[in-house]
């Protein structure tokens, strides 16, 4: 079903009462570069007014912000906690260019909320939820999948929003790319996109698929993630663990000269999944070993634009 921006916002309206009294954002500012975002559910032990001083003082641009069950906002209360956790951040001087969410249906019962006043208050970008595979056959899931997606995609046109979906390695619909792209050729590319994980891809793909995965997303890519890992052995399977970027099996060096050659500006999402002693030294270190990679890529890169 295809839903209108009226009838996002009635719907909206209609969830509380006072959700029609938000004020609107200006949106994420323009930039040359990505933006470099750390994902809040990183913090989640730090509420999310308290977000902003903490996040300038790592050293990002943005917030990738977690609007889901045990996330910062929870989505039932989006109407009222997302303008709120929203200007807690950007009022600091930092954006909030995505937000990522659980939902992988419009049967969800609070997304047309959390879209339409993400969409007030200038969020560009939705990352949704992920799919499994169940026991339907691989083609028929992925049908289901589709329409789901369809969905989503509809609600971004009504909202001026995209939604972003994530290759995530395992049991998952779209571990492979390719997937992914089989069910979102026929999409408005305005509307849906990848969100490109790099260390799933690397996971999945191997030396050289990560490579053609990046290529195939790159036209329709609308945020990173970035994550990493080495390969060890635990009682005798071969499993991913996580560790600092730049210490695993990511090339960071050509992943970043492909995404400056197309000047992608969209977010970079950093969420390290490693455990540390020290988390905060941990994630500082990762965002400065990204924005150390944005700047040598970018500083050499051509003025080719992504449209």
């Amino acid at each position: 079903m295809e839903l209108s921006r009226r009838q996002l916002l009635a719907g909206m309206a209609l969830a509380s009462p006072s959700a029609a009294q938000y004020r609107p954002g200006n949106g994420p500012k323009p930039r040359t570069t990505p933006a470099v975002c750390l994902y809040s559910q990183l913090l989640i032990k730090i509420p999310y007014d308290d977000l902003g001083p903490i996040l300038r003082d790592l050293g990002v641009d943005g917030c990738d912000l977690s609007v889901q069950a045990g996330g910062h906002i929870r989505p039932e209360q989006a109407s009222l906690d997302l303008m709120r956790g929203v200007e807690a951040i950007t009022g600091v001087g930092l954006d909030v260019p995505v937000i990522t969410t659980a939902v992988t249906s419009l049967a969800d019962p609070n997304i047309r909320t959390v879209a339409a006043v993400a969409s007030e208050m200038g969020i560009p970008l939705y990352r949704a939820g992920h799919w499994k595979y169940t026991a339907a056959e691989v083609e028929a899931r992925l049908a289901e999948v589709q329409r789901d997606i369809g969905g989503l995609a509809s609600l971004a046109r009504a909202a001026n929003m995209a939604v972003a979906i994530q290759n995530v390695a395992g049991d998952y619909v779209g571990a492979a790319v390719w997937d992914i792209h089989l069910m979102i050729r026929g999409m408005d590319p305005r509307t849906v996109g990848y969100d490109f994980d790099v260390g799933s891809a690397v996971a999945e793909g191997g030396a050289g698929g990560w490579q053609v995965a990046e290529r195939l997303a790159l036209p329709r890519l609308k945020m990173v993630t970035v994550r990493d890992f080495v390969w060890s052995k635990d009682g005798g399977t071969w499993k991913a663990t996580p560790c600092p970027l730049g210490e695993g099996m990511v090339e960071w060096s050509k992943f970043f000269a492909a995404l400056a050659a197309v000047r992608f500006t969209g977010p970079i999402s950093v969420q390290p999944d490693y455990q540390s002693k020290d988390q905060v030294a941990a994630i500082r270190r990762d965002v400065e070993f990204v924005k150390k990679q944005v700047s040598a890529a970018y500083a050499g890169a051509g003025a080719v634009k992504l449209g």
